[in-house]
């Protein structure tokens, strides 16, 4: 995540807030045009989106209505009952689900690997960039549930607009994961030499997850205005630094930053298979990968690709089409109970 100015440095450094917006030079004005029009054309999918799935429902109302018309007493009674099990098994089901998830999130307080999301930045960033970076943790979270070897999760520096907006989403105040308003360093200062800051700009490359270290996230939507900046903050703070290996497994076809839900979900995937290769191509979009490959990748990667397809679909670069698949990840999830506040 990535670097300012010389001038922004000193802001940033006695914590003050970013610079005055300048006057959008042609290329900037270029990008919010583009952002424009991406807006604008994920607002008609979701009307379009919506309206099909209206249709849809009405579709099966009919079918249902039309079925039940044709039939005897007898068979109506049968259907309408075979229908009401069918509702109460996958409660039951969704209900069983949930428990068990929660009690993974429970065990991993105790046993999981520490993540750590560094929330510390929302001063450098616009309302929009912490709307979309709130959806991110929430994706975070959501992941972290499903998964069969769940992180212990961290939000730190949560304060100001973020916390407020995460206090917004529903079920927050039963989510089974850390608040700090404090900073990681002031929170887990009995652990710093454990600490490591996952950052692009890093050196030394993370080869394998150590349950005795806790790694830390910047929280950041920088749009590459702030180039470098994590890995500074922690030389400054004197704590170590690594970057996820990608190198070794596939080529990028743009920056290798990526967003902050890829990232834990990366780790999650690690945690879950040992494997950094199916991890990456199962999380990294398949869009954002070239189609030159480096030497160190085997031939039957191209199957780990094409079954990736867009399962991870959140895009790094612009953080908009991460929000779209936080979006329909959030609507899935309500419907089947995951953020109804049972954490």
């Amino acid at each position: 995540m990535e670097a300012p100015e010389e001038d922004s440095q000193a802001a940033v450094a006695d914590g003050e807030d970013a610079p005055p917006a300048q006057k959008l030079s042609k290329n900037a004005r270029k990008k919010q045009q583009k952002q424009e029009f991406r807006e604008k054309r994920k607002a008609e999918r979701k009307a379009a989106e919506k309206e099909k799935k209206k249709r849809e429902l009405e579709r099966k109302r009919r079918e249902w209505d039309e079925k039940l018309a044709g039939a005897s007493e007898e068979e109506r009674v049968r259907l309408v009952e075979s229908r009401r099990e069918a509702r109460r098994e996958r409660m039951e089901q969704r209900s069983e689900e949930r428990e068990m998830k929660i009690a993974r999130l429970r065990g991993a307080t105790e046993v999981g690997q520490k993540l750590v999301l560094d929330l510390e930045f929302g001063h450098l960033m616009s309302p929009s960039e912490i709307h979309s970076l709130v959806h991110q943790v929430m994706y975070c979270y959501a992941v972290n549930g499903k998964s069969t070897s769940p992180a212990h999760l961290w939000l730190t520096g949560c304060t100001g607009e973020i916390d407020s907006q995460l206090k917004k989403l529903p079920g927050y105040e039963k989510w089974i994961i850390e608040r700090e308003s404090r900073s990681y360093i002031d929170a887990l200062h009995h652990e710093k030499e454990n600490m490591v800051y996952l950052t692009a700009d890093a050196e030394v490359e993370l080869h394998e997850l150590d349950l005795k270290k806790i790694y830390i996230i910047g929280g950041l939507v920088d749009r590459n205005r702030w180039k470098g900046i994590t890995q500074r903050k922690a030389k400054e703070q004197g704590i170590q630094s690594a970057k996820l290996p990608i190198g070794g497994y596939l080529k990028m076809s743009s920056s290798k930053v990526l967003t902050v839900n890829q990232v834990v979900e990366i780790l999650l995937k690690f945690l879950e298979t040992k494997d950094w290769k199916a991890s990456f191509f199962k999380v990294i979009p398949q869009r954002k990968i070239c189609e030159e490959e480096p030497e160190s990748r085997n031939e039957d990667a191209l199957t780990d690709i094409e079954e990736a397809g867009d399962e991870g679909d959140a895009d790094s670069g612009a953080e908009e089409n991460a929000e779209d698949e936080v979006e329909g990840e959030r609507k899935r999830m309500r419907m089947e109970g995951t953020i109804d506040g049972s954490g």
